[in-house]
């Protein structure tokens, strides 16, 4: 099972994002865990996840967040029109795809 942690500012704006994502993770018979919070938790519990995503609100954090991850686990910033749609099936296949190093 796959872990995806998504952040944003308070974890609120991305919760429809991750049923999106349930959704589609169901119909297609993939078992992931997917939360959603805000970023200053995203940087404490980070190890506990095999990708971050970051939603494109927080983009001006990568940087400095990803020097905090240091290459422990991918982290990616959810491409603006994906989460505008709420897209959650383009979403966890990019997840997905950066899990495994694609």
């Amino acid at each position: 099972m796959k872990r995806i942690l998504l952040a944003c500012n308070l974890g609120m704006s991305t919760s429809l994002l991750v049923t999106n994502m349930e959704k589609y993770a169901k119909t297609a018979g993939i078992e992931v865990e997917i939360k959603a919070v805000p970023i200053a938790e995203a940087e404490q519990v980070y190890r506990q996840w095999d990708i971050v995503m970051l939603g494109p609100q927080v983009r001006h954090v990568y940087k400095r967040f990803n020097s905090v991850i240091n290459g422990e686990v991918p982290l990616v910033i959810i491409e603006m029109r994906d989460y505008g749609t709420m897209n959650g099936e383009k979403v966890l296949k990019a997840a997905l795809s950066a899990i495994e190093g694609k």
